[in-house]
């Protein structure tokens, strides 16, 4: 067989869309990673053999097949030969829009439909081998909040609602459920995310913490449309819950420090940021201690801009929370301490004290 490389996936499917293509996955039919690495290919796959283009740093995976050995999406043994086809190759992935093929000379490979699916902004499983891994589902439903516009194929929602049943999605490891989430949160429409999941009955075991996901859908997706970071986002999903919820699912998830501790403290000062313009000078100066604002006041931002999210925070109270947290911030502890010479249980007091009045000046009684 002759050697011959194809675009696959997600370059092709782009492209088809008139969106940017950011990305080129490559297979390579008809070689074997002899052949590779005498074309000058650098090996670096663990799992099966991918190459880097020796110029383009691109990579190259040669055309494979697999079976299911194991629950999971790790209980995989792939076959690599140099009698693989393409069409063998296309067959195991995820969805048509992902399994056309472009060759070298443009014209598209396109056993399974792919385009017609394009066109019909439908998602659908290639073949029964979906199945075979559950990871298919947080990436189908990350497929719905970047193109929201699609549907999901009744035989494909029913094949997914089968897996969950079958209890495919619980294999799943929490590193990459988090991986596949937290990529979803970054789409236009995080909400199409928690729709595709909740009508496979994923939802419920994925983050059963927000129930059927209606209350916060109009809220993620007003993050979205902000375009704030994945920190916010996330908090965003989780600012109704109870504090305590907001650590059970970041625990269970492995959700990283940074996107786990401004969802706890936006939970749990949501009420007084909604209450901020009805707050006194003290008050404010103890949600700012709370919140630590003094020392990380960029965090203190981002948990604002969640509670916004939702409704609870206005531009005025946005304003005030900025300009109380601003004059705070410029008192200076150090001269208060210097000045407390022989009297140091008196710092904290009196720092607190000049901190109050400084908001008081600033924003009023």
């Amino acid at each position: 067989m002759v050697m011959k490389t194809y675009v696959v996936g997600g370059a092709v499917r782009d492209e088809l869309l008139g969106l940017p293509v950011k990305d080129h996955d490559h297979v390579v039919v008809g070689a074997t990673p002899e052949d590779m690495v005498k074309a000058g290919f650098r090996p670096v796959g663990k799992d099966f053999p991918v190459f880097l283009h020796p110029q383009t740093q691109d990579e190259y995976a040669l055309a494979r097949t697999e079976r299911k050995t194991a629950p999971g999406y790790k209980g995989f043994v792939f076959h690599t030969s140099s009698d693989v086809t393409l069409e063998e190759d296309l067959v195991r992935r995820d969805l048509t829009i992902n399994a056309i093929a472009r060759g070298d000379d443009g014209t598209l490979v396109d056993p399974y439909n792919g385009r017609q699916d394009i066109k019909d902004r439908i998602f659908r499983h290639v073949s029964d081998a979906f199945a075979e891994d559950p990871v298919r589902i947080l990436r189908l439903a990350r497929f719905a909040s970047r193109y929201p516009d699609f549907r999901v194929a009744p035989e494909t929602n029913a094949l997914m609602q089968r897996m969950v049943e079958e209890g495919e999605v619980d294999a799943l490891v929490p590193e990459r459920v988090w991986q596949e989430i937290a990529r979803g949160l970054m789409e236009q429409k995080p909400s199409r995310m928690l729709e595709a999941l909740r009508d496979c009955g994923a939802l419920a075991h994925i983050i059963p913490e927000i129930g059927d996901g209606f209350a916060v859908a109009p809220v993620i997706d007003r993050a979205a449309a902000a375009d704030v970071d994945l920190p916010v986002r996330f908090a965003a999903l989780t600012l109704a819950l109870a504090v305590a919820q907001v650590e059970q699912a970041s625990k269970r998830l492995k959700v990283p420090t940074e996107c786990r501790d401004l969802a706890v403290m936006t939970a749990r000062e949501r009420g007084s940021v909604d209450r901020a313009l009805a707050l006194d000078a003290a008050q404010l100066v103890g949600l700012f201690e709370r919140c630590d604002g003094f020392r990380k006041p960029a965090r203190f931002a981002q948990m604002v801009a969640a509670a916004e999210c939702a409704g609870g925070a206005s531009s005025a109270q946005r304003a005030l929370l900025a300009k109380g947290l601003d004059a705070a911030r410029a008192v200076n502890a150090g001269d208060i301490a210097q000045g407390c010479a022989g009297q140091p249980h008196m710092i904290p007091e009196l720092v607190r004290a000049a901190r109050v009045q400084a908001v008081r000046a600033t924003i009023g009684a």
